[in-house]
């Protein structure tokens, strides 16, 4: 897919109403000094954007997706251990040590997760704002 996301940053989306997910995703926001990875929600404009043109399984996932500046895609475990990258030379260490295990086993442990978040961590009525520090780095 190539599909840029008209911006200088890679871009992760997320379920919203997730606590899980939010949890990953402040994670990601705190340790990204940079400011290299903006956040957007599954169910928003940007999504519907930068999906519009993906496969089915990637535009009805209810994971986490990595759209990269460069139009590459990714989805669950793989998404996540890509954007670690921005986060500095040790998380990128140890995302390349954590791809040594098989595509299929990661995702197999992140689906094992995501089947239970709801029952484990509950839903959000709404997806919460995010701290104003992180507000220009969260799109619709």
């Amino acid at each position: 897919m190539s599909a840029p996301t008209g911006g200088s940053r890679d871009v992760v989306l997320f379920d919203g109403l997730c606590p899980l997910c939010h949890g990953a995703v402040r994670f990601l926001a705190k340790r990204d000094r940079a400011g290299r990875l903006a956040f957007a929600p599954l169910a928003g404009a940007t999504a519907s954007r930068l999906l519009a043109e993906a496969p089915d399984e990637v535009r009805k996932a209810d994971s986490v997706v990595l759209v990269e500046r460069d139009g590459r895609v990714s989805v669950r475990s793989t998404a996540l251990l890509r954007a670690a990258r921005a986060l500095g030379p040790g998380w990128r260490a140890l995302a390349v040590v954590a791809r040594i295990m098989p595509r299929f086993m990661r995702d197999a442990l992140y689906d094992a997760v995501a089947r239970r978040r709801a029952r484990w961590w509950g839903r959000y009525d709404a997806c919460p704002a995010p701290p104003p520090v992180w507000a220009g780095r969260f799109l619709e």
